[in-house]
């Protein structure tokens, strides 16, 4: 299928050939979709030519113009605004275009380019159940990786379980001190919840130590060091570093625990991986690069041990990457995992979904790659997003105030259940049928309310806005697709597209907007934005429920119109399943 841009370019370079014997490439012509308060379809611009006709520009655009409509079948009118020549392209043209989506089975899909990439999210930490905040980090990596592969990339989704480190040391030592051998069977919880549980019992009983040895005279800096849980921690941490028999073994005994209730968190949430590392099989790759780099005198040791990089001369400062007692830091296995990747999976790029807290980690990350030798450290992306924010504020949690992905993911079945059944459309379906609708509209819901703001932005999350079935929402562009497949269903067989029809301008509208949809895939590849597919499909569900309630389809006598007419909406409901499935989200068929 030809652009309108591309045709006009081509036809562009006729006219100047024809009318001033001047042979110019077509790609260098300047033709852009026309402005929104000007008429037209496309937009040339003149100004350039007027060396080559000897005349002013808006003459040079006339000119041109009117060789267009005199020549050019498929254009229909022409306005000049100064040396801007607006086109108006005929409905034959639209039609024509139409006809080439709606036969294309992989329309949207762009060809294979740009390599290989891998794209790491999710990342969790094993000490804590997936919250609202991971749930953004799950859907943003998730669909920039269908995005990616819409955009002719060659993906690979990849994770890094951070299963290691003064964190989860954290939750083992208040399990062992403070929860009596309790187990996810026994309480009756799944396990990443009874993990997380220990990680806030350790924060309460850390803040109340330090609380004491202030009360008994010393600063609270000092304290927080010398808190005695605080340095049970470390200790341990130290033994797991060491191989210690007995901490690896609850390492391995509350880790697995946390692993199968992650699973169960991403089953419900649709999220899958091709790559999983672990943090404690990584940080030792880490710790040779360390090695290299102190005898490449990238790296300095200090007296006490710790090993740092200098990153002054490049406008930061000193970075650790190595403690003094031979415990690794986050940015040692994340050097370690970024050389393994690149190398064992040939990467041509790698794309690292972490919010924006983390901006100085991949900036350090990127230097001390690029001076360890490493040609692929520019091919290195963090894609930094806002965090989530609720109506009362921050979530945090080591003080258990996070609103739990398993509880919101119930949360929002039990709201699109209310609202499905409130409308009373659904009493003849059985009721495993209707319980899968419900999680289809509640997931599409928090899906679409996440994933429709710009990655960079911080966003506020509320549920009642998001299951709402109007305005910009997952649910109203799943109505809209039921709504159409219920039209279709009505309808029974029709015939092919007449090529007599005459599209009305609405239904030009809604072709304009479906032969956008691989720009549209492009400028979000571009972004690294799934927003920019999610918005493009609010605008096309927005759009057909404006032609829905102004057009008839089923009751339209004219047969050939009637049967374009379903064509046009069965192909706008396929593009919107592609969309949607770019997002993750799936649409009924029936709401």
């Amino acid at each position: 299928m030809i652009s309108p841009e591309i045709y006009i370019q081509g036809k562009a370079a006729e006219a100047v050939k024809a009318l001033w014997c001047t042979e110019v490439a077509s790609s260098s012509l300047q033709v852009s979709k026309t402005r929104k308060e000007f008429e037209g379809d496309v937009t040339l611009v003149t100004f350039p030519l007027a060396r080559v006709s000897r005349s002013a520009p808006d003459v040079t655009a006339q000119m041109i113009g009117d060789y267009l409509t005199e020549n050019v079948p498929e254009v229909a009118s022409v306005n000049v605004v100064k040396g801007f020549l607006n086109i108006c392209l005929s409905p034959s043209w639209w039609l024509g275009i139409f006809s080439a989506i709606a036969s294309d089975p992989n329309f949207g899909q762009l060809p294979r380019e740009g390599g290989r990439v891998m794209v790491e999210f999710s990342s969790p930490n094993t000490n804590k159940p997936l919250h609202l905040g991971h749930i953004r980090n799950n859907l943003l990596g998730d669909s920039v990786s269908r995005l990616l592969a819409a955009g002719g990339r060659e993906v690979i989704k990849a994770t890094l379980v951070n299963d290691r480190g003064i964190h989860i040391c954290k939750s083992m030592l208040a399990w062992k001190k403070l929860f009596d051998g309790k187990t996810p069977q026994s309480a009756g919880v799944k396990g990443d919840h009874l993990v997380g549980d220990c990680y806030v019992a350790f924060d309460k009983l850390y803040k109340a130590q330090i609380a004491e040895l202030v009360k008994g005279g010393m600063d609270e800096e000092s304290a927080k060091k010398e808190a005695p849980c605080i340095k049970e921690a470390r200790e341990m941490l130290l033994k797991w570093e060491q191989g210690d028999p007995e901490v690896i073994g609850l390492w391995k005994m509350m880790n697995g625990w946390v692993f199968e209730g992650f699973d169960e968190t991403y089953r419900n949430l649709g999220i899958s991986f091709d790559v999983v590392n672990y943090e404690s099989d990584t940080y030792l790759l880490g710790k040779e690069l360390v090695q290299k780099g102190l005898e490449s005198g990238v790296f300095e040791k200090e007296p006490d041990g710790s090993v740092w990089c200098d990153l002054t001369a490049d406008g930061l400062d000193r970075k650790l990457v190595l403690r003094g007692d031979g415990t690794s830091v986050y940015i040692t296995q994340d050097l370690g995992t970024a050389e393994r990747r690149f190398r064992e999976y040939n990467l041509d790029s790698e794309v690292y979904v972490v919010g924006n807290e983390q901006d100085y980690h991949f900036q350090v990350l990127k230097l001390i790659l690029g001076k360890l030798g490493f040609p692929w450290a520019e091919k290195i992306y963090h894609l930094s997003y806002g965090m989530v924010e609720l109506p009362e504020g921050k979530m945090k949690s080591r003080e258990g105030t996070v609103v739990d992905a398993d509880d919101l993911m119930e949360k929002m079945f039990q709201e699109a259940k209310a609202m499905s059944l409130e409308s009373g459309k659904l009493a003849d379906l059985p009721a495993e049928e209707q319980d899968r609708l419900f999680r289809m509209i509640g997931l599409g819901a928090l899906k679409y309310f996440i994933i429709k703001v710009d990655p960079k932005k911080t966003m506020l999350f509320n549920p009642s806005e998001s299951i709402d079935f109007n305005g910009n929402t997952g649910p109203f562009i799943q109505y809209t697709h039921a709504r159409i497949c219920s039209i279709l269903r009505k309808a029974g067989e029709r015939g092919g597209i007449d090529n007599n029809v005459v599209p009305s301008a609405k239904e030009i509208r809604l072709i304009q907007l479906l032969a956008a949809y691989p720009d549209k895939i492009r400028e979000g590849v571009d972004a690294l934005s799934p927003a920019v597919i999610a918005n493009y499909a609010y605008d096309l569900a927005k759009e057909f429920n404006q032609y829905y309630h102004e057009t008839q389809i089923l009751r339209e006598e004219d047969s050939a119109v009637r049967d374009f007419r379903l064509s046009l909406i069965d192909t706008l409901a396929a593009v919107l399943r592609r969309a949607m499935g770019i997002l993750g989200i799936e649409l009924p068929e029936r709401m």
